[in-house]
């Protein structure tokens, strides 16, 4: 008798591989790492539009909160742009585990950043210094297009 195919609700979920802040590369995505909140720094404060149509499920406008904060862990550190309810959780001081966090770049260097499809989450806190003389959103990257011949 076959075995049926396995289903979402069946399959074994992935073990996370957690990842240091030195190994972020640029136009990566799915990471996972824990992270100490070094500072924090409210960026914006300014209302969200409303989508314009003529539809009734259109949203009103509600505040949009941007914060930038430097986040690290033993090997370095980088600026994660906190959005709405992450800028509550990222207080200086507190460990975080940032589950499929993506890297962005601003102005030719790296931010890191959660969207809907990731998660932030306050932990235990963790063991270890903070290194702060290896930012990683201090290094500035340039876009070279490579011909092939």
């Amino acid at each position: 008798m076959a075995t049926p195919p396995a289903t979402a609700a069946t399959a074994a979920k992935r073990k996370p591989v957690f990842v240091k802040v030195d190994q972020l590369k640029p136009g990566t995505n799915g990471h996972t790492l824990t992270a100490k909140v070094v500072s924090s720094e409210a960026v914006k404060n300014a209302p969200i539009r409303g989508t314009r149509s003529s539809s009734l499920l259109a949203r009103p406008s509600r505040p949009s909160r941007i914060a930038e904060c430097l986040i690290g862990d033993e090997t370095g550190t980088i600026v994660f742009t906190a959005r709405n309810e992450q800028v509550d959780l990222l207080t200086p001081g507190s460990t975080l585990i940032l589950r499929n966090a993506k890297i962005d770049m601003f102005k030719g260097s790296m931010r890191l950043a959660v969207d809907k499809w990731g998660r932030v989450e306050v932990t235990e806190p963790a063991s270890f210094e903070v290194k702060e003389d290896n930012n990683l959103s201090l290094v500035e990257y340039e876009l070279v297009n490579v011909v092939e011949e």
